[in-house]
């Protein structure tokens, strides 16, 4: 919906300046070629400030790569510079003032904040997450779902009877390794061996 929506103002844009150039020469302020020349002149103008800008963006750009901070600003910046140029270049007196508002660092300052807060960063929150605002997930289940317990409502009893302890339902938790009965489980098998001591000094008479 914000695609087509953008479409169609993009071609709103040429047909509003077509009828202001219209009114301009129809109202007698200005003749045909006198319009045409201050469009031209408007354009050179606008080339010109992109021109200055582009320099200026580029050296903090490379002076912020060169401290190791991120050029955020500096990228946004280069983009609506290049969105100047194509308005600059596109015959129009309102085309021309789109380009200046965009090439204008009184005016491209605020642009540059509106588009960062309310494109860039809900863009890169939906694509990682939350990432860009912070607000990730941690701990437990960001959908609600499942309990925040990990080891179940009795917790983590290390050889009690809880639902994390390692024994049965028979463990009471004490040292003995046979259990309160003082029986082995089925599963553990003991080997009985019979020693026999032989006291040579004992036989002897």
């Amino acid at each position: 919906m914000r695609t087509r929506s953008l479409l169609a103002l993009l071609l709103l844009i040429p047909l509003v300046d077509a009828f202001v150039l219209v009114a301009i020469v129809g109202s007698g302020w200005l003749t045909p070629l006198q319009t045409v020349a201050l469009v031209v002149l408007t354009g050179l103008i606008g080339m010109i400030l992109v021109r200055a800008e582009g320099r200026n963006t580029l050296v903090r750009f490379q002076q912020k790569a060169a401290a190791g901070s991120a050029p955020t600003d500096e990228l946004l910046d280069g983009g609506l510079l290049i969105a100047a140029g194509a308005f600059l270049l596109t015959p129009g007196l309102v085309t021309d003032l789109i380009g200046f508002l965009l090439v204008l660092p009184p005016t491209r300052y605020p642009i540059r904040i509106a588009l960062k807060r309310w494109v860039v960063v809900p863009y890169i929150d939906n694509k990682t997450d939350g990432f860009a605002t912070g607000n990730v997930w941690t701990f437990g289940f960001p959908d609600g779902d499942g309990d925040s317990d990990p080891f179940g409502s009795g917790g983590f009893d290390v050889g009690g009877s809880g639902p994390g302890a390692g024994g049965g339902a028979g463990d009471t938790g004490s040292d003995d390794p046979l259990g309160a009965s003082g029986s082995a489980t089925d599963d553990e098998e003991y080997v009985d061996v019979d020693f026999e001591v032989n006291d040579d000094n004992n036989r002897e008479s």
